[in-house]
């Protein structure tokens, strides 16, 4: 099996496992609102282990993909690894360190899915503005579907392309 296909394979894994324990967290956290509460919320308390070991596990097959895939634009797909991964290591608890850290996974994964849409799969362009505006909407905390909502169109827009790019990737199609 060539790398483009392990690094897709290693993509569907992470996007994969992360969206089905995102599910499972919001379905274990005591009074849990997608409308109202964060993502990140359930970093902390009794669904700490499953969101923060799952988006950390995420965050380390993006690294390894990216690695294995090494084209012009794995950079920007590593760093939303790295941001990812640290989103988990520092839960929303510690502040800035994480911020920082969403801000990253959110920013480069936007990017990322417009830089690899070039030649392939324009639909990813879109799914990437969508991360971006709604990232914009979010610092400027306008809310129009409340802020775990809209914190929701940042994140699923990128989960969908990671899903679909990481099939791009074992198709073997020409990169």
């Amino acid at each position: 099996m060539d790398r483009s296909k392990i690094s897709g394979y290693l993509i569907l894994v992470g996007v994969s496992q992360f969206i089905l324990f995102i599910i499972v967290a919001e379905a274990l956290y005591p009074g849990y609102s997608i409308r109202s509460n964060y993502v990140s919320d359930l970093g902390v308390g009794s669904t700490a282990i499953i969101f923060n070991g799952s988006i950390i596990f995420m965050g380390l097959l993006i690294i390894v993909s990216s690695i294995l895939l090494w084209r012009s634009y794995s950079f920007l797909i590593f760093i939303t690894g790295v941001g990812a991964m640290f989103v988990g290591i520092f839960p929303e608890t510690t502040g800035y360190p994480h911020l920082i850290s969403a801000l990253i996974a959110f920013l480069f994964g936007g990017i990322s899915a417009i830089v690899t849409s070039f030649h392939r799969n324009y639909f990813w362009s879109i799914l990437g503005i969508i991360t971006l505006v709604s990232l914009v909407l979010f610092i400027l905390k306008i809310y129009p579907i409340g802020p775990g909502g809209t914190e929701r169109l940042i994140i699923y827009p990128e989960l969908i392309w990671g899903i679909s790019f990481a099939t791009y990737l074992i198709e073997g199609r020409k990169h």
